[in-house]
């Protein structure tokens, strides 16, 4: 008995200690925010798969759309934010999307900036159902798939 009221006590703690970590989230702005700065990134974004990920997932036959297929075919999960946008990739830019901000990278950092890993492509590229396994490093030079770079990875 004691040893459940244990592990009751753990999770709980857990769950608060998430709950907090949630309510400090940035907020999501938009890809058409980050264009402002990131004009060619912006124009090369748009013609990729990512761009037209919400569009062609509710355009297949192969399965209905549902609010799940948003989790990698929007961003933050909305269809208010069609398509991998900026911010999938990135973070939600609120807080870092202030030019002053973006011109310290550890200020960006700080301020909820993702810069992208194996990981982030991880998060919808699974390997699993129709969810194509892909590594980042191999997809780079991918203009189908990812934008030009103001800063490549590596550098």
């Amino acid at each position: 008995m004691k040893r459940q009221i244990l592990w009751i006590a753990i999770f709980l703690a857990v769950v608060a200690v998430s709950s907090s970590a949630f309510a400090g989230d940035h907020e999501y702005v938009g890809a058409a925010k980050c264009k402002m700065c990131h004009k060619v990134q912006y124009a090369s974004w748009e013609g990729t798969k990512h761009a037209k990920a919400t569009e062609t997932a509710k355009a297949g036959t192969d399965r209905e759309w549902s609010a799940d297929c948003a989790k990698c075919h929007a961003t933050n999960a909305s269809e208010d934010l069609a398509g991998v946008q900026c911010e999938a990739c990135h973070g939600a830019g609120a807080d870092f999307k202030k030019m002053s901000i973006m011109k310290d990278r550890e200020s960006a950092v700080s301020n909820g900036l993702v810069i992208p890993t194996q990981a982030t492509c991880d998060g919808c590229h699974t390997g699993e159902d129709h969810a194509t396994k892909k590594v980042m490093a191999d997809e780079l030079g991918n203009k189908e798939a990812i934008h030009d770079f103001k800063n490549p990875p590596g550098e």
